[in-house]
């Protein structure tokens, strides 16, 4: 076992499987004490067992680390304190909290059900609040900290069939960016990986929504490096670790994707390109200047298709 997370203390919620699990095993082996949180329901949050995260916890002990397992749901306050509470009552502290924990429900929006678009928000979105906001009041106490949630290319640059899996994705960008301005002054520094990972989540989209992404013309995630590269989801792991440790203190409000051997700083949106005159545009005169000036090679992700026969 590797010292860079010695006496350090870890919460991964939904860290019973895929990428969760592999960041809670990497925690552990560089010397972290982690609770493991998982409800152990399925890909569409429904059900539960503690079964996954309890085989986490006995991986991580048959190889001398130290964990316990927390079956707290994300999805209400009541919920993320308590998963920050186990651990202080089993350790004695907290250190490092990493935001894992999600489902699907994918859907076209004209199809999407008001449920569905509620329980992937809350999931995700909402999910990686209530850890944040319950571990904030103590790492501004203790002036020190590491949060680390996890967005997706999905919410970055759109994926079909996806609406609320993006929206929530891409506001986890966004929160990520406020609360490292909110706790920087601390001492606690947040930051946001985009996972190209395996996982559960991915083996449910069905190769005929590929299918139809692809043949419609439909650009997904097209600003990815397109390398052959592993899926692994214990790839991710290495550079959470390295995020969480000490010699990360000034990385901070940042998004990067992670993929096979592959780390890339992703950039924070910024201007393109600029139009500017005295006074307010005409709409004639945006139509006039629009397509030879900051319309120029603005390429449209989903063109339109000719009817089906």
């Amino acid at each position: 076992m590797g010292d860079l997370l010695k006496d350090k203390v870890a919460v991964v919620t939904g860290s019973g499987r895929g990428i969760g699990r592999g960041i809670a095993l990497k925690l552990a082996d560089e010397g972290a004490k982690v609770v493991v949180n998982d409800l152990g329901g399925a890909v569409d949050g429904s059900g539960g067992s503690a079964t996954p995260a309890d085989e986490v916890v006995n991986e991580i002990k048959a190889s001398g680390g130290e964990a316990v397992a927390n079956y707290d749901s994300v999805t209400t306050m009541e919920g993320g304190e308590n998963i920050i509470k186990t651990a202080l009552d089993s350790f004695g502290k907290l250190d490092i909290v990493v935001a894992v924990a999600g489902i699907l429900r994918d859907r076209m929006l004209f199809n999407m059900t008001e449920q569905e678009w509620d329980d992937v928000i809350s999931v995700h979105l909402k999910g990686t609040f209530t850890v944040s906001k319950a571990a904030s009041i103590l790492f501004r106490q203790q002036r020190s900290g590491r949060i680390i949630t996890f967005s997706s290319t999905s919410g970055l640059y759109g994926n079909s069939g996806q609406a609320n899996y993006g929206a929530a994705k891409d506001g986890i960008a966004g929160f990520t960016r406020a609360v490292a301005r909110d706790l920087g002054r601390y001492g606690v520094t947040v930051n946001s990986i985009s996972p190209g990972a395996n996982s559960r989540m991915t083996e449910t989209v069905p190769q005929s929504a590929r299918d139809i992404r692809a043949s419609s013309g439909i650009q997904a995630n097209s600003a990815v490096t397109p390398l052959e590269l592993n899926r692994d989801p214990e790839d991710v792991a290495p550079m959470v670790a390295w995020l969480v440790s000490d010699e990360a203190s000034e990385v901070n409000g940042h998004v990067f994707h992670c993929q096979g051997g592959q780390i890339s700083l992703m950039s924070n949106p910024t201007e393109e390109r600029t139009l500017r005159k005295s006074g307010r545009w005409s709409v004639e005169e945006i139509d006039a200047m629009f397509s030879g000036t900051i319309g120029m090679d603005m390429v449209n992700p989903a063109p339109r298709q000719a009817p089906r026969e």
